[in-house]
């Protein structure tokens, strides 16, 4: 059976959540560079996903996009399943903590790394407040909701973990996380001793010059 191609960039925080997905399986895959180096991948993915947003799995006749379905997919084909429980009430837990990771960590953030890279006469002049505050907000609850936690859903590192991982690895680089929120920023570390989440960082070290807002010399 041939190996999935996932078109992807090593420095995409979305991309991140499928490649931990692999790394936490040991599942072998074909990464396809999507990067202006990389015209043939770049016109094969603007081909299949006209969207053009990544990553992208292409796996013998199914293509996926979208991170988290990305993700589970893969733990599906694992044959050992893990990322998402088997329990229903259990899995949506997961799935909700791994949809507020995206849309209030992530997402926000994003937001203002896409802001940085427009002509300066083209910026959100509300962006950097209104980010500001949402993440404030998003902080303070996951904070709240860590306590006595070491993962954020149930008991095992699933795909709530996945999405939380390049979440807070790069909204903390834009604004850290509060000393005061204790809770939290323990779980940034140890999210980072994960053996899969760190292979997804050093992968991603190589371009960090990338980083608009200008990568803090840390992590």
């Amino acid at each position: 059976m041939s190996l999935p191609d996932l078109y992807a960039h090593p420095f995409s925080s979305y991309c991140w959540k499928a490649l931990i997905a692999f790394y936490e399986h040991d599942l072998p895959f074909t990464l396809k560079m999507v990067s202006p180096d990389e015209p043939e991948n770049s016109a094969r993915w603007a081909e299949l996903w006209p969207f053009k947003r990544f990553p992208l799995l292409v796996d013998g006749d199914l293509v996926l996009g979208e991170s988290s379905i990305i993700a589970e997919h893969v733990d599906r084909r694992s044959g050992a399943p893990r990322l998402v429980p088997a329990d229903p009430d259990a899995a949506l837990q997961v799935r909700m903590l791994d949809r507020l990771f995206d849309q209030q960590v992530m997402d926000p953030a994003a937001r203002l790394v896409f802001n940085a890279i427009r002509p300066e006469d083209k910026r959100d002049p509300l962006a950097d407040e209104q980010v500001a505050a949402q993440l404030a907000t998003s902080y303070a609850w996951f904070d709240a909701h860590l306590s006595g936690r070491t993962w954020a859903a149930t008991d095992s590192f699933t795909l709530a973990d996945l999405s939380a991982a390049p979440a807070l690895f790069y909204a903390d680089w834009i604004i850290p996380i509060p000393e005061a929120h204790a809770n939290l920023r323990a779980y940034r570390a140890r999210l980072l001793t994960r053996p899969s989440v760190a292979r997804a960082v050093e992968g991603a070290r190589p371009y960090r010059h990338f980083f608009p807002l200008g990568a803090p010399d840390r992590d």
